[in-house]
């Protein structure tokens, strides 16, 4: 029979995701509510120092694929491995981070271990002793419950963000075990040939904690600098909505929504964003909103917890002197 919590951990470069973090936590609640182990997962090269961080959230046991074939990530190399460690353990639960390299390798999980998943979830409960997933539908109007029948592991994929992170207890060990999987060539059919970094130092959408976006009252590329001096002083990272990437005022990176990248910060700042479905669907679930445009019957309102009535162009630079006088 089945039995445990999973986690699977993600990390870059040698160093843990936030999502991670949220992960192992959710994992640990969910463990308790079901009275089983918590085991966090964590793959990749000489990655076996990163094992006791994540004793520290809440995770009961680590185990430790370490491969030079699992650095760096591909999909081939992880859904192997994951696989042949889900087959010979067993667990009940198994969650992941929705990121976009966990949406990449949750997909293609699923589908080899032939078991249903509930993807981009923004929440998780125990009834009735059963493993149930909160996930948007219909591009955020509604919330469906998830539950699993006869799928074993229970699979599941949180949005970034979502969930709350467990204050780290570094009095906790878990017990540590190494993992060998076979990882043979001819099951590893893409390999990585080059990797073009980042090298702006651009905080990344999906792990921001707070989120400056624009819209088409931006009325062009260059006046995004007063987004971009707001978010500097704030730390925040900046978004656009697809109206303005399909001008070419923003890179495709920035874009928030549906079609774009699902972001949930503490704070969203939309500013010339009317409001459409399709980007609510991307921030739909940000903690606070704050709404800044000029038509009072922008859909963006209906949203918003604050809203400004005004032009962008006289109230962004005036926040942003105000923001100064406290810094």
């Amino acid at each position: 029979m089945a039995q445990g919590v999973w986690a699977i951990a993600e990390q870059r470069d040698g160093e843990l995701r936030k999502v991670t973090y949220e992960i192992v936590s959710e994992g640990r609640r969910i463990a308790d509510a079901l009275g089983q182990e918590l085991t966090a997962v964590l793959l990749g090269s000489n990655i076996k120092d990163k094992a006791e961080e994540l004793a520290h959230y809440g995770a009961d046991k680590v185990i430790v694929a370490d491969d030079p074939k699992l650095d760096p990530y591909t999909t081939d190399a992880y859904t192997e491995a994951i696989a042949q460690l889900v087959q010979a353990n067993d667990p009940a639960v198994l969650l992941m981070g929705a990121s976009v390299q966990g949406k990449d390798l949750s997909a293609r999980l699923s589908a080899r271990l032939g078991v249903a998943m509930a993807q981009d979830c923004t929440g998780f409960q125990v009834e009735d002793g059963n493993f149930v997933a909160i996930r948007p539908i219909y591009a955020g109007k509604a919330y469906a419950k998830v539950a699993f029948e006869n799928s074993w592991p229970n699979m599941a994929t949180a949005r970034p963000n979502v969930m709350a992170v467990a204050e780290p207890d570094s009095s906790r060990s878990a017990e540590i075990i190494d993992a060998n999987v076979d990882l043979p060539d001819e099951k590893l059919k893409t390999k990585v040939v080059e990797i073009i970094r980042d090298e702006s130092g651009k905080i990344e959408l999906t792990e921001a904690d707070k989120i400056v976006s624009g819209g088409r009252g931006m009325k062009g590329p260059e006046n995004y600098k007063i987004l971009e001096e707001l978010a500097d002083l704030i730390g925040a990272a900046v978004g656009a909505s697809r109206a303005a990437v399909d001008a070419g005022w923003r890179p495709q990176s920035d874009q928030v929504g549906q079609t774009g990248k699902v972001v949930s910060p503490n704070l969203y700042i939309a500013c010339g964003i009317s409001g459409a479905i399709q980007h609510l669907a991307g921030m739909g679930t940000s903690k606070i909103i704050v709404a800044i445009n000029k038509d009072p019957d922008a859909p963006i309102f209906q949203k918003a917890d604050y809203g400004v009535v005004g032009d962008l162009f006289e109230v962004v630079p005036a926040f942003t002197e105000e923001v100064k006088k406290y810094l």
